[in-house]
């Protein structure tokens, strides 16, 4: 059973309206909150980070899901599930590598524990002071779909580790150390006077895409060639499957009134939002051919974190 359906099951149980986003938006608390796990051998592989960068990571992870929501991000807690072979190094280097990553945020507390194998839980509270926080089910026909950064890094520096291989290292620290992208949502959530859809890349752009378009009940139409990546990913073999399924870059992807754009910087403009008569998806122009993303096509092919579950 899917990761997605898990969640539909909690949703249908809980008849809960916060649930549906990566934040949960409080609104009459004026925050938002968001938390996830990580897990030894299903989200990383000790043999791969060190715990510095294993820290970092974490950290920033959840950071963005805060970014992706529009807010603020100010504190942080963070638990710990640990086998008996981690020592206080271990410790020290992590929570060094947390605190690199929380430029801004404030680490006020969580959790220690023992375990067979480690289990990494944070929780990030975000603030909507001066922000218009986003959804995914806000994207709106005659919007501009945008994009921040490069697409497919992180997905090249996995696939990288796992066949033992050291370069390109920039591949390789994009997966290991990647960048939340605040100052994107910054500028978007402050400026913006509209409803809107926003998301970060962490299951892959296509994942992103796909659950506005699905959410929001729309089309995105999207023009790969206007899609921005690394051009040394040429060098690899499944280059479309890197840029739209890779995951972990932890770009941001937003849906925007035309009239938005002339106060952002640092972005890029890949398609825009179609109102879609039949079935909500993703309609992709590529150089010699259209290709039609449904909700099903796009879950067969991103990572699935119960497989052989």
């Amino acid at each position: 059973m899917r990761e997605k359906k898990f969640i539909e099951i909690i949703k249908s149980i809980l008849d809960s309206k916060y649930i549906g986003d990566d934040c949960a938006y409080l609104k009459d608390l004026g925050i938002v909150v968001t938390q996830d796990n990580l897990v030894e051998d299903v989200h990383f592989k000790m043999q791969y980070t060190t715990p510095y960068q294993l820290g970092y990571k974490s950290a920033m992870v959840n950071i963005s899901d805060i970014c992706a929501s529009g807010a603020e991000p100010l504190y942080m807690t963070i638990s710990l599930s640990l086998p008996n072979t981690v020592n206080e190094d271990f410790i020290k280097e992590f929570y060094k590598g947390c605190k690199e990553a929380c430029s801004g945020v404030e680490i006020v507390g969580g959790d220690i524990t023992g375990s067979d194998k480690i289990f990494i839980s944070v929780a990030v509270i975000g603030s909507d002071k001066g922000r218009k926080i986003s959804s995914r089910s806000n994207a709106r026909a005659g919007q501009k779909v945008i994009v921040s950064g490069v697409h497919g890094s992180s997905g090249a520096g996995l696939e990288l580790l796992l066949n033992n291989k050291t370069s390109p290292e920039k591949f390789i620290k994009s997966h290991l150390m990647p960048q939340a992208q605040c100052e994107f949502s910054k500028e978007i959530a402050e400026q913006i006077d509209e409803d809107y859809a926003m998301m970060d890349t962490s299951d892959g752009l296509m994942d992103a895409l796909s659950q506005i378009a699905n959410n929001s009940g729309i089309s995105l139409l999207i023009d790969f060639d206007k899609i921005p990546y690394d051009k040394d990913l040429e060098q690899f073999n499944n280059l479309k499957d890197l840029i739209f399924f890779g995951g972990e870059d932890y770009q941001l992807v937003a849906t925007v009134p035309e009239r938005l754009l002339k106060n952002l910087s640092n972005y890029t403009i890949i398609g825009e939002v179609k109102e879609h008569p039949k079935i909500p998806g993703v309609e992709v122009n590529f150089s010699n051919k259209t290709e039609f993303f449904t909700k099903k096509i796009v879950e067969e092919k991103v990572y699935n974190h119960f497989k052989g579950a």
